[in-house]
């Protein structure tokens, strides 16, 4: 396949998933779990390649908009392979970029061989099992502190997560693309969001919030959910880390 006739090309089969990626809010019994989801444009998955084995040189083909995620995506090239594989889009990288051994933009390396304050994004937690930390778009984060087998690493939460230095990441910062204005309430449509109404719109038999003559507020001492429990204060304080 010549570089031509592919960006001619739409898609790539071997790089989609056709389970169309769309649940509705609705669980596995068809009961409404997450209200106000539904309808919405259908959606091809595309496997993103998050482990970033590939050692070899690659070049980037294209820069392509994956609507399961709010960062564009880069198709890469590799050609001693010839495999073709998306990664994340990171920030400086255009089409026609090359991806080549050393501490370069898109390149992989575990935590262990990165330098202090170095923007990276796309961390694995277990060796091996790919990248699952800052893969949004404008996120990156930064290694603080290597001690022994681990490495202190700084989320753009503001949060420090330490993990074994061996696990790989991704240098540099996921690019941040130009969000378009939603012209029309029917670009929320598309996305699979439905209209969500307020309590005080709605009869008494259908939320605790309903009924009284014309704007009236909810009476009750505190806000409810539409099955009568506490709306807010309800969740507990402490704050349970995964790592």
């Amino acid at each position: 396949m010549t570089l031509n006739k592919l960006y001619k090309e739409k898609y790539i089969r071997k790089l989609l998933s056709y389970g169309y990626h769309l649940k509705k809010g609705r669980n596995s019994k068809g009961k409404i779990t997450v209200k106000h989801r539904g309808g919405g444009h259908k959606r091809l998955y595309r496997i993103i390649d998050f482990k970033r084995t590939e050692i070899n040189p690659g070049q980037i083909l294209k820069i392509e908009y994956d609507p399961n995620r709010n960062a564009k995506i880069c198709l890469v090239y590799y050609k001693y392979n010839n495999l073709y594989k998306y990664i994340i889009q990171p920030q400086g990288v255009e089409m026609g970029y090359y991806l080549l051994p050393g501490m370069f933009k898109g390149n992989v390396f575990p935590l262990s061989k990165i330098p202090f304050g170095t923007f990276i994004h796309n961390i694995e937690i277990k060796p091996g099992k790919g990248g699952q930390l800052v893969r949004a778009a404008g996120t990156a984060a930064t290694i603080v502190r290597k001690k022994k087998k681990r490495a202190l690493v700084k989320l753009p939460s503001g949060k420090f997560c330490s993990i074994t230095s061996t696990c790989l990441a991704t240098i540099g910062q996921v690019k941040k693309p130009t969000v378009k204005k939603k012209l029309k309430a029917g670009a929320n449509r598309w996305l699979g969001k439905r209209p969500k109404v307020r309590g005080t719109a709605m009869n008494p038999v259908d939320h605790p919030h309903g009924g009284g003559e014309g704007k009236a507020p909810i009476g009750r001492k505190s806000p409810a959910t539409p099955w009568g429990y506490p709306a807010f204060g309800q969740r507990k304080k402490k704050k349970i880390s995964l790592f």
